[in-house]
């Protein structure tokens, strides 16, 4: 029999200041596809010329990921291009110009996600809906922002395209908030293996450099809303009154599109409240600080409101980090009760919390990937690679 050729499939590229999830999600798909199986698929990327060279070249150094630079994939993300796109793609059925780039590449599928490249596309498509947040927390969205995400998932679902989701929990989401479809529907629950270049930065040396104490809480998300920073500023406060400094460091982007002059609003709340000693946010660092930051950390706190499945979640469990997470459906569904729970508006739960971890934790350490993650790892590329396989089958792939 003669060997099977790469599954040519187009993604574009996530910048990592818009949506470091994205970002690292795609990264660490290709990564794992190269590493568990190889010459499977050809992850072909089409990123913007002005998107950010460094971010690039880490993806363009993963065996088998090719890299286009085209204006056409440039400012994809923003909110006004999402609009053009959108509606170039509906009014005329077909995203000509992205269409016209995959063709050059000879793709023979395209990976959607935040982007309908029309009715009319001539290549199988997997649309990936990462959650429904517009649908759970309509108040942190403007009218136009809501209509303009929703409109793009009906689109997409109208047009037939196979829908990938990451959880049990986005999937009963999708049928309660867009009922009656027939597409075919994937539930592909990711799971991280970081690469060993990303895990040489001795954690010592990155927590002296942010001037951190050797024990602290971790809070990797970016600064959104739906994020909900504040409970944990909250909690920090009921520790100080009674009597205990504990110190969270948190990092990523500072911007949230929907909320602007968030951050510096609530930093003047952290300096009004005198607490500037614990929550130190070290703004957009380096992959390699993050995963040392992790992995030296005596728990990951993550708060927010609503995930699909949250990136940074995943990565402490790779780690075996402790965590204590928002109580939301999908962290206890992603942690199967591996973890502390509080509720999106209980600062005083989590302030317990917190503080049970200080006062059981052991001396500070630094934690290494899980001997058991590989099973995980390797559950995740089969099942990407059985829907890539059924979405191809109905056109003789």
């Amino acid at each position: 029999m003669p060997e099977r050729a790469p599954l040519r499939i187009a993604f574009t590229n996530i910048p990592r200041r818009l949506w470091a999830g994205g970002y690292n999600y795609q990264r660490n798909l290709f990564e794992v596809l190269h590493r568990y199986s190889p010459g499977t698929v050809a992850p072909v990327l089409f990123a913007g010329t002005a998107d950010d060279p460094e971010e690039i070249s880490a993806l363009a150094g993963i065996p088998g990921v090719e890299i286009v630079r085209s204006p056409v994939f440039d400012h994809a993300a923003t909110g006004l291009a999402r609009a053009t796109d959108l509606a170039r793609a509906i009014v005329f059925g077909l995203d000509a110009p992205a269409v016209a780039e995959f063709r050059a590449s000879n793709i023979d599928m395209v990976f959607e996600s935040a982007r309908f490249f029309g009715w009319r596309l001539p290549f199988p498509a997997i649309a990936w809906f990462p959650d429904f947040q517009h649908r759970l927390l309509p108040h942190l969205f403007s009218r136009g922002a809501y209509w303009r995400r929703d409109l793009g998932f009906r689109v997409q679902i109208a047009s037939g395209r196979h829908i990938m989701l990451s959880s049990a929990s986005a999937l009963g989401d999708l049928k309660r908030f867009y009922p009656g479809n027939s597409n075919g529907v994937s539930v592909v629950r990711f799971a991280t293996e970081p690469p060993v270049s990303l895990l040489a930065t001795k954690p010592s040396d990155v927590i002296a450099h942010y001037g951190l104490p050797p024990r602290y809480f971790y809070l990797p998300n970016q600064f959104w809303r739906h994020k909900n920073h504040q409970l944990v500023i909250d909690a920090l406060d009921l520790l100080k009154s009674r009597g205990r400094d504990v110190v969270v460091a948190a990092s990523g982007s500072t911007q949230d599109f929907r909320a602007s002059g968030l951050f510096e609003r609530t930093m003047s709340e952290v300096s009004s409240r005198g607490l500037e000693m614990n929550f130190k946010h070290l703004g957009m660092i380096p992959l390699d600080h993050v995963y040392a930051l992790l992995r030296a950390s005596m728990a990951l706190i993550n708060p927010s409101e609503c995930e699909g499945w949250s990136t940074t979640v995943e990565e402490a469990k790779s780690f075996g980090v402790p965590m204590i997470l928002s109580g939301i459906d999908v962290h206890r569904e992603q942690t199967e009760g591996n973890a502390r729970y509080f509720g999106i508006h209980d600062a005083e739960a989590l302030a317990d919390h917190m503080l049970q971890v200080v006062e059981t934790a052991g001396p500070a350490t630094v934690r290494d990937l899980l001997p058991n993650l590989e099973p995980r790892v390797e559950a995740f590329v089969a099942d990407f690679i059985r829907l890539t396989r059924d979405v191809m089958a109905p056109r003789g792939g």
